[in-house]
């Protein structure tokens, strides 16, 4: 291929899957939402491990490992990655510089991935730092009706950082399926939220398996460790299908209507 040629296909792929995500990177950092985002999620992190801690202290609840705090905190704190997530997408499809990414980055399925690793990334690191912050604050809280282990404190932050990574993804596929933010939102919610709440509090062991199933309830008896009906890692699995699944479901949207 000569040089000339070389030079057309790297402008027709706007510089290629690294130049995509590089663009999606930079984008991210510029819009003061992402920051907002990620204090919100600090600000809550620490807030709910607090009254956790406080909660299982007063009522005489058993010991349990303090891991145990920022993970039940992913219910909330999860929101928050799919606002950020969310924003990548809907933002630019409401403001028409969905447009310009399109042009740049032509090939439409690239713009989707570089989409989902630049915010999965952010969600993990993320996810990561507010389960250091949530045991800290959650140690504190527990004034000793807390283990702490080493390893699995470790293993819990990870898989939180983890499940909030692949919410990240789940969330930019829905964003490019719907890319309303009221729509995807209410989506995501009763996803993540609405329906396993409902599942949960009707009971029953049908119900309890369909929730095991679901994003957050799987995710949590990967990061619990608890008594699941299947192991660890096939929970965390389970949220890794869904995300995929999302993810798919937003690439078809694409392909058919781009901007």
């Amino acid at each position: 291929m000569t040089g000339e040629g070389m030079r057309g296909e790297g402008m027709a792929g706007g510089g290629g899957f690294a130049g995509a995500v590089a663009s999606e990177w930079t984008k991210l950092w510029t819009v003061r939402a992402a920051y907002l985002c990620l204090v919100a999620g600090a600000l809550l992190m620490g807030v709910f491990t607090f009254y956790y801690g406080a909660i299982a202290r007063i009522n005489d609840h058993p010991v349990q490992p303090v891991g145990n705090a920022p993970v039940a905190a992913a219910v909330l704190v999860q929101f928050v990655v799919v606002v950020l997530a969310m924003t990548t997408v809907t933002s630019e499809y409401a403001t028409g510089g969905v447009r310009a990414t399109l042009l740049w980055v032509p090939v439409r399925h690239r713009v989707e991935l570089a989409k989902g690793v630049v915010t999965a990334a952010v969600a993990f690191v993320a996810g990561v730092l507010f389960g250091v912050l949530g045991t800290a604050v959650a140690w504190a809280s527990f004034e000793g009706r807390a283990t702490f282990d080493a390893t699995t404190v470790l293993g819990q932050v990870l898989l939180l950082g983890g499940y909030l990574a692949l919410v990240a993804v789940l969330t930019v596929g829905v964003s490019f399926a719907l890319r309303a933010p009221a729509g995807v939102l209410t989506v995501l919610f009763l996803l993540l939220y609405g329906v396993p709440t409902v599942l949960t509090g009707l009971g029953g062991k049908v119900l309890r398996a369909v929730n095991d199933h679901l994003p957050h309830g799987a995710g949590t008896h990967a990061m619990l460790a608890d008594d699941a009906p299947y192991p660890r890692m096939a929970g965390f699995l389970i949220v890794a299908g869904w995300a995929a699944v999302g993810h798919l479901i937003g690439r078809q949207v694409l392909r058919r209507r781009d901007a």
